[in-house]
């Protein structure tokens, strides 16, 4: 019984027609679904992935305009991976975000793989990860090279002051297993722990920064509210929500996004995962073709369209 990677995750943005330009124009992703949050349906929730949206390429943001900015510390998701194809497109994505006057660090090896760090105009932190492992992924390519398009997620650091609480829920609710260390970049005094969901890339593995200087994280615009893990079918989520339960720990229950099955919980250090199916996806109201040209709402709140519209700011996209 394993995770099969990285799903989605989420972030929260103040500025959404900013991040739209962001995401879809800089890095060069798809906006693949443009709906609400189905908790608060006066937010926007935008997917930001691969050509046909694939499970595993999701940057998703909420739409929360009045939300403080987020302030870096412990308990939280702390830097976003995404896949490159290799040390070329780092190369290319170095001078394509300088160009762009966004601020990067030198590319630096990290757990053998070459990274670039920066941060998108909101201060989400984000890297570039120049890994070729073999995945599913149809980048888009409407404003980047194919050789240098995005492929998805990549690595995902949580900054905890704990490790131990945290990577037993790793090791033995979720299966994952140590398989290396190194010194965070951040503070050469702490290190950084990576834990691999199977036999795969940086999108399998999720990365643990030690950090028990730092003050806890208040949460807010430019940070990340949850990360999502991969399961293939309604059946095997039901039985990974059994699993929590037998270890005792409180979830969700099953919430039907009707775009994948979701549930819900937290590990010890505060941080929300989520388990998410990769089925139906995104073309079960949209064809490929013209994914996220529309305001989206699942069936269940189709019937609430000109309540939910009216409640939602205009976009200029």
């Amino acid at each position: 019984m394993n995770l099969l990677g990285l799903h989605h995750i989420s972030g929260i943005t103040g500025k959404i027609e900013q991040n739209h330009v962001f995401y879809t124009q800089t890095l060069g992703m798809r906006l693949v679904k443009k709906t609400v949050n189905q908790d608060d349906t006066r937010a926007y929730h935008l997917f930001y992935a691969d050509k046909q949206g694939s499970p595993g390429s999701d940057v998703t943001f909420f739409d929360w305009a009045n939300a403080a900015p987020e302030r870096y510390g412990n308990h939280s998701i702390s830097r976003t991976g995404l896949r490159v194809g290799s040390s070329e497109s780092i190369e290319f994505w170095a001078k394509r975000l300088s160009d762009a006057g966004i601020k990067t660090n030198q590319p630096e090896l990290r757990h053998n793989r070459l990274t670039l760090d920066f941060s998108d105009l909101e201060g989400q932190r984000l890297s570039l990860i120049a890994d070729s492992s073999e995945d599913n992924i149809v980048p888009w390519t409407e404003h980047i090279p194919a050789e240098h398009a995005i492929r998805g997620l990549g690595a995902v650091t949580l900054t905890i002051p704990q490790e131990k609480p945290t990577a037993q829920v790793l090791e033995k609710v979720m299966n994952m297993r140590q398989v290396a260390e190194y010194v965070s970049p951040n503070s050469p005094a702490h290190k950084v722990s990576v834990y691999q969901m199977t036999q795969g890339g940086s999108n399998t593995e999720i990365h643990l920064e030690i950090r028990p200087d730092l003050h806890p994280a208040r949460p807010g615009a430019g940070g990340m509210h949850h990360v999502a893990f991969r399961v293939p079918n309604a059946e095997a989520h039901a039985a990974w929500l059994e699993r929590l339960t037998q270890f005792g720990l409180r979830h969700s229950g099953l919430v039907d996004r009707y775009y994948f099955k979701a549930g819900y919980f937290r590990e010890p250090n505060g941080i929300l995962f989520e388990l998410s199916t990769d089925d139906p996806g995104f073309v079960t109201d949209e064809p490929e073709e013209t994914l996220g040209q529309r305001l989206a709402l699942p069936p269940f709140l189709e019937g609430r369209r000109p309540e939910i519209e009216r409640h939602l700011k205009p976009l200029a996209f």
